[in-house]
């Protein structure tokens, strides 16, 4: 496996080129939401998530590490980690934060590495 957890894992199902806007995004214990925004970029991959409103409509920014799978057919992308430590993933606060080297960092750090599954 590669360390960098902003690359899709080689057997999570991405294509590169595939759109994700409007998939909904599974939790190992449960749904957290639906993908507002994603990007493809090498070394920057990731997914801008909208949680709706199981944590006040908040929006978390998920490296490509963290996803373990991709349905086609059923349009949802499931990620190794639980809805807890989604809710407690530093704050996405706009599209700025997006293309912030020292957030994306955090937000590394944060989720350190791979899928649990």
């Amino acid at each position: 496996m590669s360390s960098n957890v902003w690359g899709y894992l080689p057997d999570s199902g991405h294509r590169a080129g595939t759109a994700l806007v409007g998939y909904s995004v599974e939790a190992v214990d449960g749904s957290i939401g639906k993908v507002d925004k994603h990007s493809d970029e090498v070394d920057s991959a990731h997914l801008v998530v909208d949680t709706g409103p199981w944590i006040l409509g908040r929006r978390v920014v998920l490296p490509a590490g963290t996803v373990t799978g991709i349905d086609r057919d059923e349009e949802k992308v499931y990620v190794g980690r639980t809805r807890q430590e989604i809710k407690d993933a530093p704050s996405f606060e706009g599209d700025e934060h997006a293309s912030s080297a020292d957030y994306l960092h955090q937000v590394g750090v944060y989720f350190g590495g791979f899928p649990l599954v």
